[in-house]
């Protein structure tokens, strides 16, 4: 956690900086094979030097970006729980619980769907 440690003291909101820090824990945990960094001070675990997800934050909403490809896959597991989207990231309101489970098959889908990628974004 030590990589995320300036990124998470400067979110003000302790409420929000316990859910951060508990997300990329998570996976941290889930995922000990993917490597935490800051990229554009944001948090991103990336594969064998590709992007796998990231994450960002504003007042009223965790951020979680998966890429097109991943946005695409998941769209209607994302609308079922609840969540807002665009094409480029997933929306978790403050106030909501997160879907680990469906962060879960993101990660997952994007480390199986550019295992053989050999460029940072697709």
């Amino acid at each position: 956690m030590e990589v995320f440690a300036e990124f998470l003291d400067h979110i003000e909101n302790p409420q929000h900086r316990e859910r951060m820090e508990d997300v990329l824990s998570w996976v941290m945990k889930k995922f000990p094979n993917l490597s935490p960094t800051l990229k554009w001070n944001q948090p991103v675990f990336t594969d064998h030097r590709t992007y796998i997800i990231g994450f960002s934050l504003s007042k009223k909403h965790m951020a979680v970006s998966p890429e097109q490809a991943g946005m695409a896959r998941f769209s209607d597991e994302i609308s079922k729980v609840g969540y807002d989207q665009t094409k480029e990231i997933v929306r978790i309101p403050w106030d909501r619980p997160v879907e680990y489970s469906l962060l879960e098959k993101m990660i997952e889908f994007n480390m199986m769907d550019k295992a053989t990628c050999t460029t940072f974004w697709r």
